[in-house]
Order: structure tokens, then C-alpha cells, then sequence
């Protein structure tokens, strides 16, 4: 799947936060829980993003496809398309450090 993504398609938003406060908890494929922090959402025409840090620990930060349920709730599920997943990242990288390239 190709994919071109600028910065200036980007619409901020805060749909998890707003349900769900400023965490939330993810099951693993084990069945752990872990919580996250909702650092920022955004969409990119009909596609939402929400990018997850981990407190206390030092991995990466996630990025997920923000979904809706049937009943409207907002909910994560992971982005399966490595190229989709790279252009997300690059943006929300170009969103957070502008600049970085000059």
C-alpha cells in the first residue's frame, strides 16, 4: 500500500482522551496488561493515529489505528502495514521535531 502523508493533512485530536482519560491499557498477545500514556492523536483524512509511550520504561513509542466500535467507543489496534507504519512514524517524527532536516 502506498501512502503520502504530509504535515499539513494532519488533524489533532483527542478522542481517547476524551473517553478514556490520559492512559489507557493494552493486552498483549500473552494476555498481559500494560498501561500507556496517550501522547498525541491525530488523523490523516479518514485514518486515525494515536502515538502511546510506556511510563517507566525505555522502548519506543507506539503507534496505533485509532478504530471505532460498533457503539462509537474509540479503540487501538495495531497497524499492520510496515510501510503505512514507517510514514506515520516519519510524520508524527516531522510533526514533533521541525526542523530537524535543516
Amino acid at each position: 500500500m502506498m501512502t503520502d502523508f504530509s504535515a499539513d493533512q494532519v488533524v489533532w485530536s483527542s478522542k481517547l482522551k476524551e473517553t478514556y482519560g490520559e492512559t489507557v491499557e493494552l493486552e498483549d498477545e500473552q494476555g498481559e496488561s500494560s498501561v500507556y500514556n496517550i501522547i498525541a492523536e491525530f488523523e490523516i483524512g479518514d485514518r486515525g493515529y494515536a502515538v502511546l509511550g510506556s511510563p517507566g520504561k525505555d522502548i519506543e513509542d507506539e503507534i496505533m489505528h485509532i478504530v471505532f466500535s460498533p457503539d462509537g467507543l474509540p479503540e487501538l489496534e495495531s497497524i499492520e502495514d510496515d510501510e503505512e507504519w514507517e510514514d506515520i512514524s516519519e510524520l508524527y517524527d516531522e510533526l514533533t521535531f521541525p526542523g530537524d532536516d535543516a
